[in-house]
């Protein structure tokens, strides 16, 4: 019943509330997109949570990890494209679940974009990142155990993640989901696209099995 309640509010709810927002509110009006996203987010999380000392670790742990999801992208700010946050949302979902990994994700975005700017295409980019959280918390057990999985993903994860923001940026100037507008911003964006997939693969073969080493150590001291 709560992977049931997940799969609602991360695959209908939460674009339902960006489309809510877009339509009601228009593109000067983010906050209310982002907010609904930022709240849901962190709905199933919670849900999936059971009384005890080691949920409260738990809770610190994917904040600090959230933390440093957010820091690690603005270390790189002067580097476009090139950025640690989805190695360290794909890492938090694999050790602590899906849920977990969409609310990195998504709070990331919200808490980066702080710094770097708020706007209409944070919702956007909260879904996207939340999304890769998700589908790797699903996928922990596979990615754990193949480096070339892992890999992939992360490319995959680079290119999934530009497509949502390319269709943000259609959606945007048109109102409307324009195909041949769409074709050539992911044509456009390719090189932008690229580098981020390769960044995602340099930052997660990095990170992935040192944070790995930690978090586990962690998890095995709180009984998590």
């Amino acid at each position: 019943m709560k992977k049931i309640l997940s799969y609602l509010i991360f695959l209908v709810c939460i674009p339902l509330a960006i489309a809510l927002g877009m339509a009601v509110f228009g593109d000067r009006q983010y906050a209310f997109a982002a907010a609904a996203v930022a709240v849901l987010s962190c709905i199933p999380f919670f849900i999936s949570f059971e009384k005890g000392e080691n949920n409260t670790t738990r809770l610190v742990i994917i904040a600090v990890m959230v933390a440093l999801s957010a820091i690690g992208r603005l270390v790189f700010y002067y580097v476009p494209g090139f950025k640690p946050v989805t190695a360290m949302v794909v890492i938090t979902a694999i050790y602590f679940g899906a849920e977990a990994g969409f609310m990195t994700g998504a709070l990331t975005a919200l808490i980066s974009n702080f710094f770097f700017g708020q706007g209409m295409w944070t919702p956007f980019q909260m879904l996207a990142w939340g999304l890769i959280g998700f589908a790797a918390g699903l996928l922990a057990k596979k990615l754990i155990s193949s480096k070339v999985l892992l890999c992939t993903y992360g490319a995959v994860s680079g290119i999934a993640y530009s497509l949502i923001l390319d269709l943000f940026g259609v959606i945007w100037a048109d109102t409307y989901f324009n195909l041949s507008r769409y074709i050539a911003m992911v044509v456009s964006s390719a090189p932008f696209t690229i580098l981020y997939a390769v960044s995602n693969v340099i930052f997660l073969l990095v990170l992935q099995k040192p944070l790995g080493k930690k978090i586990e150590r962690v998890k095995d001291k709180y009984g998590i």
